[in-house]
């Protein structure tokens, strides 16, 4: 997927999230992020698009020592969904008026514009199907977005230790990882080190993994978010079971 279509499922992610939540009581619990209800979900949402617009914005090219940025609140918390659909609105106005490949300081890999539309497209994208749970509906996650979720999630999972400290536990002399999507095209190979641990570039060939991971590649992307059991009979695991718990249980954020 390229920028402009990240751009895009940022808008219709957010519409599929406030569809969900509009009628919703936001008292109502989200099991899949605990001690939250959907009114704190959709208020993160919000703050989260209002947050990386700033950012893009000001095209920062240091990490930013303020997180500070005008939220804008409603003074009613049944005013949240329609001021959720504001921030996507002031989003993509920003990222129409921005070069999405302009250089720009990011916490992972890809250090341009483009890098902030993607973040926010998988936060958006998550937190929609942790509302639909919440509701009782059955979320749907549209496979070439999975994929390429799957893959900006291992590609900066790396970098992610400020906010997701677990991962600094995953260390390990020579032992990798497979995720393998059963619905198409899809594999990506993580090798653990003892200083750390990436996603292998060049995956061609039969690259041999000491634990796979088989499954749709929309489960496998609710999975590496901890929102999907890996030991569900979703998936099919093969190799080491401890070196998978010990993944997943490092390794959501």
């Amino acid at each position: 997927m390229n920028p402009a279509q990240h751009a895009a499922a940022v808008a219709a992610e957010t519409a599929g999230f406030v569809a969900a939540v509009r009628a919703a009581d936001l008292s109502t619990p989200v099991p899949t992020c605990p001690g939250w209800t959907l009114e704190d979900l959709t208020r993160h949402v919000g703050s989260v698009h209002r947050w990386f617009t700033e950012l893009l914005r000001r095209r920062i090219q240091q990490p930013p020592t303020s997180r500070e940025v005008d939220l804008r609140l409603p003074e009613h918390p049944d005013a949240l969904p329609d001021w959720l659909a504001m921030s996507a609105g002031e989003a993509a106005e920003v990222f129409a008026a921005t070069d999405l490949d302009a250089p720009m300081w990011a916490w992972g890999v890809d250090q341009h514009a483009r890098f902030w539309v993607r973040r926010m497209l998988f936060e958006t994208l998550v937190h929609r199907v942790d509302a639909q749970l919440a509701l009782g509906l059955s979320p749907h996650v549209d496979r070439a977005l999975a994929v390429d979720g799957i893959d900006e999630f291992l590609t900066n999972l790396p970098f992610a230790s400020s906010f997701a400290p677990l991962t600094a536990q995953l260390r390990a002399p020579g032992r990798t990882v497979r995720f393998s999507s059963t619905d198409g095209d899809g594999d990506w190979l993580v090798a653990l080190r003892t200083d750390g641990f990436a996603l292998v570039a060049d995956r061609a060939g039969p690259h041999a993994a000491d634990a796979t991971v088989q499954g749709a590649a929309a489960d496998l992307l609710l999975a590496l978010y901890g929102r999907l059991d890996h030991r569900s009979d979703t998936f099919k695991l093969l190799g080491d079971q401890d070196l998978l718990a010990h993944w997943f249980a490092h390794s959501a954020f």
